[in-house]
């Protein structure tokens, strides 16, 4: 069952983009664009997670939060203020994290998934076509049948399925799966990438973008 998302920003544009990079990994989302229509939605449905701006008309970001957290849903603030006295005060008032804008797809998808689990709440089985991965026993699955995968073949499959539609680049397959202080050649991802799409008979699906890396597309 995927994930219920209440985005609260009233940048209809910046709302738009957060809404289709969370829709494409399979998040369900709905947006309002400003503090008090949050409220009423809150007092009305259930979220797993809430994205919410500070600066926002009627009812802003730090008010809201405060009449929400008997409702003990996880928050994450976005925003442009990058103070220090916002960033503390957020998270005092009950906020999981904190993202100043502008920040990328994938960062915000990995800072979801954080505060989820954190909460229980992230899907502990991930599916794409007839791959399975179960993250709790670390096992893959192609139509039922186990699978053999390096560590490392391991942790690009999940990059891959955990930002399914989402072109990465190679550095950032190397910051993830390697470290931050690896410093061979960018080419290991392309000889892993070439490995796990024959075990798993994805040649159709792990798309090379040109000059950047690849993306798992359905």
């Amino acid at each position: 069952m995927s994930k219920k998302i209440l985005i609260v920003e009233d940048d209809i544009h910046i709302s738009k983009i957060i809404k289709m990079n969370l829709n494409i990994v399979s998040y369900e989302t709905i947006e309002v664009y400003d503090g008090e229509a949050a409220l009423a939605l809150l007092q009305q449905e259930k979220f797993d997670l809430i994205l919410l701006d500070v600066m926002i008309p009627k009812l802003d970001g730090f008010a809201l939060m405060e009449r929400i957290k008997p409702y003990n849903t996880p928050v994450i603030f976005l925003t442009a203020k990058n103070s220090v006295y916002d960033k503390v005060n957020g998270l005092k008032l009950g906020a999981d994290d904190y993202m100043v804008k502008p920040f990328e797809a994938i960062e915000l998808l990995a800072r979801i998934e954080t505060v989820l689990r954190r909460y229980g709440k992230e899907e502990r089985v991930l599916a794409f076509r007839y791959v399975s991965v179960d993250l709790d026993k670390r096992e893959v699955t192609k139509h039922g049948e186990t699978v053999e995968l390096t560590p490392k073949e391991y942790d690009l499959l999940v990059i891959l399925m955990k930002n399914k539609n989402i072109a990465l680049s190679r550095e950032q397959f190397i910051d993830k799966v390697w470290g931050g202080d690896y410093y061979g050649e960018t080419r290991t991802v392309d000889m892993h990438i070439k490995t796990l799409r024959k075990k798993l008979e994805l040649q159709e699906h792990i798309k090379t973008i040109y000059k950047l890396g690849y993306r798992l597309e359905d």
